[in-house]
C-alpha cells in the first residue's frame, strides 16, 4: 500500500470523527442566549477535542511525510491510533453532558493516553523500518512523545482529586503539540 493511500484513508476518518462530534452537538429549542448556557460545557469538550483531533492530524500528516514506505505492521499500528481516535466522540460527548464529572474527565483521559500509546507505536513502527532514516533522526528521543504519556497518566486519577487538574494536564499536553512538530517539518 502506498503511503498516500494510507494518509487518504485516515485523512477520511478523522473528518468523519470530527463531523460525528458536532452531530453530538444539539440544537436548542429556544431562540435566546440564555438556551446557550446549557450547552457550555458540551461546546467546550467539543472545541477542545476537535483541536486534539487536529492536532493528530497535522502531525499524522507530517508524519507520513517524513516516513518513507508503510508495511503491514505500519497499517496495523495506524488503524490502531484511528480506533482511539474514533472513541474522542463518545467520550467528549460524555465528559461534556455530566460537566466535567471525575469519571468521564478520567475516561476521557485514558482514551487521550492511548490515542497518545498509540501515536508512540505508529512512530516506533515507521522508525523500526530504517532505524538511520530521516524520520528516525527527527523522532530522537522523543521527549514532546514522552512528557505527553506521562501528563496523561498523570491527569486521569487526578481527575478523583479535581477534574481541573486534569483539565489543564490535557490543555497543557495540547499546546505542547498544537505547533506542528519542527522535527518533522524539516523533513519536507
Amino acid at each position: 500500500m502506498s503511503k498516500t493511500r494510507l494518509e487518504a484513508f485516515s485523512d477520511a476518518v478523522i473528518a468523519i470523527i470530527m463531523t460525528v462530534m458536532v452531530l453530538e452537538l444539539h440544537v436548542p429549542h429556544a431562540a435566546d442566549w440564555t438556551a446557550l448556557k446549557p450547552m457550555v460545557p458540551s461546546f467546550v469538550t467539543y472545541v477542545f477535542s476537535f483541536v486534539m483531533l487536529g492536532i493528530y492530524w497535522n502531525n499524522h500528516h507530517h508524519l507520513f511525510h517524513a516516513a518513507e514506505r508503510v508495511t503491514g505492521r505500519v497499517l496495523w499500528a495506524n488503524l490502531h491510533l484511528l480506533f482511539w481516535l474514533s472513541l474522542i466522540p463518545f467520550v467528549t460527548g460524555w465528559m461534556g453532558e455530566n460537566h466535567f464529572s471525575a469519571l468521564p474527565t478520567a475516561v476521557y483521559g485514558v482514551v487521550l493516553l492511548m490515542s497518545a500509546v498509540s501515536y508512540t507505536l505508529l512512530v516506533m513502527a515507521l522508525v523500526a523500518q530504517d532505524h538511520s532514516s530521516r524520520l528516525a533522526r527527527a523522532v530522537g528521543r522523543d521527549y514532546k512523545g514522552k512528557i505527553s504519556l506521562t501528563l496523561y497518566a498523570a491527569a486521569i486519577p487526578l481527575a478523583f482529586v479535581h477534574q481541573l487538574i486534569s483539565d489543564a494536564l490535557y490543555l497543557a499536553v495540547a499546546l505542547i503539540w498544537f505547533i506542528p512538530d519542527r522535527r518533522m517539518e524539516a523533513q519536507h
